[in-house]
């Protein structure tokens, strides 16, 4: 049928049967569990008639607080392929010694690393912050809704198509090895002339527009949606570490994306952007790459702070510590943040000047960070502490993000970078502050607001159990890569000669192994709690006893999360609230006007996801059909004049009835 090559090409471009890694066992042992487990989840779906359900009320959903939520389930399955590539590469390094090239080939192992990286930063870290913003800002701040509800849901399935686009490339073709940043000339076409630098680039780009899109939107919520009388200084820490870190994506995103616009010109167009020749510099790249990448660094672990002071102040029955200093804290962070990007490539020959200049910039931005673990323990003394799991979190944090915190200043060091920087003791430091920090900061705010979301609390003895196999497991995973790293064992090797090491890698694995029951014990608390969930529930709609205005609400909100708007009048708006004896608004009732669901950014998600398709493989007719579809149903949505619509008032006043006398309970 097809034996006009030039046919073929035009229709299929450079797809052929060879791109399916058939001859790969472990992918193809994994594409039959993913089948599987699909077929399976598909016939679950279809029996218990829930597709409906899932794309009225979910999928189509423009409400904040389902976006939330998919935005966190999205991150939750994102981390069991992320952390299924860690194994595999705990694993191959604790075999690969005494001659023995362990199982995986070094083709795969470095898909598997780089694979690795860009799923935990981009689709897992990445997605749980969002989705925790997403469901608690508009609820902190008094608002019904964010600002732009429509682009919100868009945004969810552009980032949802990005990781999508990044799956496709385990079974057909193959991924990046570059390491997760890239760098030419590794990344150009000379070096890489496969498919996997042109999936890693579509996916982030994908996703990258639907991150940015949600920056702008959060920014302009926290901006213009504050409830009457809440002024920036009575906004709540975790609305401000939100503030913070959307204004960082907003300023840094872009860069992202005319980095890899302009490395998307070299590979399809034969531009020299950053190439040796011609006039293109590779250092430019790295220069690009870092001053999003390490502004991308403090877009994750600011909201974790976040949740962090809510937390604290919440368990600790105290007002928080240094309210103003947090906040002058988190916006030094931010700020200083964008002096720092040079210390990830010390060892490039920058300068003696240059290096020592930002040396001391990361050095100082280290202060600000120590000024809020000194608050968060200064709320805990004297504190009438109760350790729940959200508790539990807070505090492993501090000590394992402490730990971390000193080992970066070590390599804030140029001298000390110099011996250091292209060893695993690097990787153990980043581990240290993205799981200590960000990752516990993520359990931390799931537990604590699990209740607001769902209306009951998930398990607390699977919780405690995730949190102990979590912080154990992290010590005997990296601690060991701390004392390889000082004994000068480099980075990205999948082998190794000197069977001394071995044991260390052993201890690694088994730490892996740790972490990986941890995981499945937060999913058993999940599992367990919904068929606990009446047991579990809480009828106050305030199981924490918390202190922020997201509490005043049932649990879970209405749609419109406030029918009355509330007046803040005190930066713990809800405390405030319950000690001067809460009282239901009786006038200041607005319509309701809530925006209906729409399919759009579905729609345009999948769409995204042929284009990136079409882009990668060279099928330039699909790329093209698929790009006029999505700007032409674009135009088409800002024509649909009757997606709005009112909720009756005596419906209002009737649900807020029943709401006040939930809460009455709590005061």
């Amino acid at each position: 049928m097809f034996s006009n090559p030039d046919l073929y090409k035009f229709i299929f471009g450079r797809l052929t049967l060879d791109a399916i890694p058939y001859h790969e066992p472990i992918l193809v042992v994994t594409f039959i569990g993913v089948a599987i487990g699909g077929i399976a989840l598909l016939g679950a779906l279809t029996y218990f008639r829930l597709w409906g359900y899932l794309w009225t009320e979910w999928f189509t959903s423009i409400d904040h607080k389902k976006i939330g939520i998919m935005y966190v389930i999205l991150a939750l399955i994102m981390l069991l392929r992320g952390f299924s590539d860690a194994l595999l590469m705990r694993l191959q390094q604790a075999l690969a010694f005494n001659g023995s090239e362990g199982y995986l080939p070094p083709h795969h192992y470095d898909q598997i690393f780089t694979a690795h990286g860009v799923i935990m930063i981009f689709f897992v870290a990445m997605p749980f912050v969002t989705g925790l913003m997403n469901l608690v800002v508009p609820l902190q701040i008094g608002a019904r809704d964010v600002s732009f509800p429509f682009l919100n849901n868009f945004s969810f399935w552009m980032t949802t198509a990005g990781a999508i686009v990044v799956m496709i490339s385990l079974f057909i073709g193959e991924f990046a090895k570059t390491g997760w940043l890239a760098y030419p000339p590794l990344s150009g076409i000379a070096y890489s002339p496969d498919v996997g630098v042109d999936y890693y680039i579509w996916g982030l780009q994908v996703a990258g527009i639907g991150t940015t899109l949600s920056g702008i939107n959060l920014v302009a919520t926290i901006i213009k949606m504050r409830a009457p009388g809440m002024t920036f200084m009575k906004m709540p820490v975790f609305t401000w570490t939100s503030l913070c870190t959307n204004i960082l994506i907003v300023a840094s995103f872009p860069i992202l994306t005319a980095t890899l616009a302009l490395l998307t010109l070299d590979r399809y167009a034969g531009t020299n952007f950053f190439t040796n020749d011609l006039g293109g510099n590779p250092m430019m790249y790295v220069n690009l790459i870092w001053i999003w990448g390490h502004p991308e660094v403090y877009i994750l672990i600011l909201p974790a702070f976040g949740v962090f002071s809510e937390v604290v102040a919440t368990f600790s029955g105290k007002r928080l510590f240094g309210y103003a200093s947090m906040v002058y804290a988190t916006c030094v962070i931010m700020i200083l943040s964008y002096l720092v990007w040079l210390h990830h490539f010390f060892t490039m020959g920058s300068g003696a000047s240059v290096n020592s200049f930002f040396g001391i910039t990361t050095m100082i931005i280290s202060i600000p960070t120590g000024a809020k673990l000194f608050n968060w323990l200064f709320t805990m003394y004297r504190g009438r502490i109760r350790y729940e799991v959200p508790m539990l979190w807070t505090v492993g944090f501090m000590v394992t993000f402490t730990i971390g915190g000193m080992t970066g200043v070590m390599l804030a060091v140029p001298p000390a970078d110099f011996v250091l920087h292209n060893s695993l003791f690097l990787i153990a430091h980043f581990h240290n502050v993205i799981i200590g920090g960000v990752l516990f900061g993520m359990f931390a705010g799931v537990n604590y607001w699990f209740p607001k979301a769902f209306g009951f609390k998930l398990d607390p003895f699977w919780g405690k159990m995730s949190f102990w196999f979590w912080q154990i497991g992290f010590w005997f995973a990296f601690m060991p890569l701390y004392i390889l790293g000082l004994m000068g064992v480099t980075r990205r090797v999948s082998q190794f000669e000197d069977p001394s090491l071995q044991i260390w890698f052993i201890i690694a694995a088994f730490g892996a192994g740790l972490i990986a029951i941890g995981i499945a014990c937060f999913l058993i608390q999940i599992g367990v709690s919904f068929m606990k969930r009446e047991e579990l529930r809480d009828h106050t709609g305030d199981p924490w006893n918390g202190r922020t205005l997201e509490w005043s609400t049932s649990s879970p909100p209405p749609n419109y999360n406030f029918a009355f708007t509330p007046m803040v009048y005190d930066h713990d708006a809800w405390w405030d609230m319950k000690n001067h004896g809460y009282t239901r608004p009786t006038e200041g009732f607005i319509p309701i006007h809530m925006p209906k669901n729409t399919g759009t950014g579905v729609i345009l998600g999948a769409l995204s996801i042929a284009f990136a398709f079409g882009m990668i493989w060279y099928i330039w007719w699909l790329a093209a059909i698929t790009f006029v579809a999505m700007i032409a149903i674009t135009i088409g949505h800002t024509f649909n004049y009757k997606r709005d619509f009112y909720i009756p008032a005596d419906e209002v006043v009737k649900t807020e009835t029943e709401r006040t006398k939930q809460l009455a309970g709590q005061v």
